[in-house]
């Protein structure tokens, strides 16, 4: 359960600041879905223009990282956060990108690689090689 309410477009439409982030939404992603975390952000209508702007530039903006390689990591730090609901809408968002059943299998083993090798390195305490570091 939500610790915020979420508003339903009806309330939305009646603070303007909330109302046209999320008409921004509807058309940058070309659907009529918001999904409910911009409706629990709709509470604090500044912070969500300000999140939404934050995320269109990462998420959106042209950059060196393909579209799908940006969400398959963003996956992978929600997994790491225990984020179920990033997990879900970015895994929703990468396969909508043309991840397919084997990326996302792939993309699992590397979390999991990933969290037990983290996890023993912290616990041995491992000091990082010199060759590692940027000189």
């Amino acid at each position: 359960m939500s610790t915020v309410r979420l508003l339903t477009d009806d309330e939305i439409r009646g603070n303007a600041e909330a109302w046209e982030v999320f008409q921004d939404i509807r058309a940058t992603r070309k659907s009529d879905f918001v999904n409910n975390f911009w409706r629990a952000l709709a509470n604090d209508p500044p912070r969500m223009r300000s999140v939404w702007q934050q995320l269109k530039q990462v998420m959106m903006a042209d950059g060196e990282l393909p579209p799908l390689v940006r969400e398959m990591i963003y996956i992978a730090v929600s997994t790491a956060n225990g984020c179920s609901y990033c997990v879900h809408s970015h895994t929703a968002s990468a396969r909508a990108k043309g991840m397919t059943d084997g990326q996302h299998a792939e993309l699992l083993a590397v979390i999991a690689m990933a969290s037990q090798t983290n996890a023993l390195a912290t616990a041995l305490q491992v000091p990082v090689d010199e060759a590692f570091l940027v000189k």
